[in-house]
């Protein structure tokens, strides 16, 4: 399918292991309800928004067992499952969520475990693709935590580990215990502060997720961004959005959506190219 068809597809592929994704992957959380928490308001239409984004071209679905709790999870396989050939799902384990505005981390060995079955079970799987560690938990020996899940790596559970909210050192610890493909941190446009890790992950072959791609709606607001926009007849999100592809061939940026609308929105961002003049622009 070309990627007149498939716009999310035009930025290339990065590698994932032994997989190969388009450039643009989708975050599945805000397919759950309000503040991630419950079941959305209309389940039909976020089911219908994810069968659109694997048509667009994404083939990088990213979701977590806490965005729900279990509600994301449990609609991809609504929705997806038997899934199309190239779909690679990632999910994460780590957090909990005892309430609507809580994310609590727990890293405990028997924690993951249970984690890990429960993401299979939800979504009709018997190995994850991806799977990677939420959240390093300050009560637990990042160590302790890494290792059961290259034990249940070895298992067969899991064909790819990854990690998330990661230091440089705590990304050089994790590769110690397992092989690491992917690392999850916050990073836009507006929030740069991992440049450090996005280095390592350069440096090591390692893919890049950066959630947040849009700050939360701050990138949008960026009046840097609102300049280039206007410039190239784009949107800020499209620009936001190119900007992070440019920024590393490693990267691979999740931008996230309950609106049909910001998904086409986002799914041509992946085609738009900005110059040596609009990269200087915004910094």
């Amino acid at each position: 399918m070309s990627n007149t068809m498939q716009p999310a597809a035009a930025a290339g592929t990065v590698r994932l292991g032994d997989l190969v994704v388009n450039r643009l992957g989708f975050g599945v959380m805000r397919v759950a309800g309000r503040d991630v928490w419950g079941d959305p308001k209309d389940r039909p239409a976020m089911r219908r928004l994810l069968v659109r984004a694997f048509e667009l071209g994404h083939n990088f679905f990213d979701t977590a067992d806490s965005y729900g709790p279990n509600v994301s999870e449990t609609i991809i396989a609504e929705a997806l499952h038997p899934y199309p050939a190239g779909l690679v799902i990632a999910t994460k384990g780590g957090l909990t969520r005892p309430s609507r505005h809580r994310w609590d981390e727990d890293g405990r060995p028997e924690h993951l475990r249970q984690a890990l079955d429960g993401s299979l079970r939800r979504l009709k799987l018997e190995r994850i693709d991806l799977y990677q560690f939420h959240s390093p938990d300050p009560r637990v020996p990042f160590a302790d935590s890494m290792g059961m899940l290259a034990t249940l790596q070895r298992a067969g559970k899991i064909r790819h580990l990854g990690v998330s909210n990661v230091t440089v050192k705590q990304l050089d610890e994790a590769r110690r215990i397992a092989p690491i493909i992917s690392v999850q941190n916050e990073y836009n446009i507006e929030n740069r502060s991992d440049d450090d890790v996005l280095a390592a992950c350069e440096k090591a072959g390692i893919a890049f997720i950066p959630w947040f791609p849009l700050g939360a709606g701050q990138a949008l607001r960026s009046a840097k961004v609102k300049r280039v926009a206007a410039r190239l007849n784009a949107t800020p999100a499209q620009v936001a959005l190119a900007w992070l592809i440019a920024r590393s061939p490693v990267m691979l940026p999740i931008p996230g959506t309950s609106s049909l609308g910001h998904l086409e929105e986002n799914a041509t961002a992946a085609a738009l190219k900005l110059s040596a003049v609009d990269l200087a622009s915004l910094g």
